[in-house]
């Protein structure tokens, strides 16, 4: 039986997040990020829809989040997105000092990793959750781009 509130509950969130961005027709990443078991903040990516190309899921769900608590930490926070955070995204955690980033599918083109980018060194890195459902997701969007 699956825990109500484990990461597998908490990505799925961020995955209907990255579904309302597939539908908008944005590249499909959503996030959210969680504090004492509670959303705090959401976001999809919206480049597109803002002309910005800064509106990034992790960015607005940072955002969403520092305006709930009234400040700019995440300390005790973990933010949940389908796919792994570019170098811009993970910069903006490392000066979140947030305690924990979850992530789903790897972007080996465009992840934070393979810029050698870092998290804050108290940040808790876990890779991999709902991995197949976050990849199904980008691979369908991409398709149906090529078709056209």
């Amino acid at each position: 039986m699956i825990e109500p509130f484990d990461d597998s509950y908490f990505m799925r969130k961020a995955l209907e997040e990255a579904q309302q961005a597939f539908e908008e027709d944005e590249i499909p990443v959503g996030a959210v990020v969680v504090s004492n078991g509670k959303i705090i903040g959401r976001g999809h990516n919206m480049t597109e829809r803002l002309n910005d190309v800064t509106a990034h899921a992790e960015m607005l769900a940072i955002t969403a989040a520092a305006n709930y608590l009234g400040g700019k930490y995440l300390r005790d926070c973990t933010l949940y997105v389908s796919l792994e955070p570019c170098s811009m995204c993970a910069g903006a955690l490392f000066w979140t000092q947030i305690s924990k980033v979850v992530y789903g599918a790897p972007d080996e083109k465009r992840g934070f990793k393979t810029f050698g980018s870092r998290l804050h060194p108290k940040t808790q890195l876990i890779e991999g959750v709902l991995r197949d459902e976050s990849t199904s997701l980008l691979q369908a969007f991409f398709r149906s781009k090529r078709k056209k």
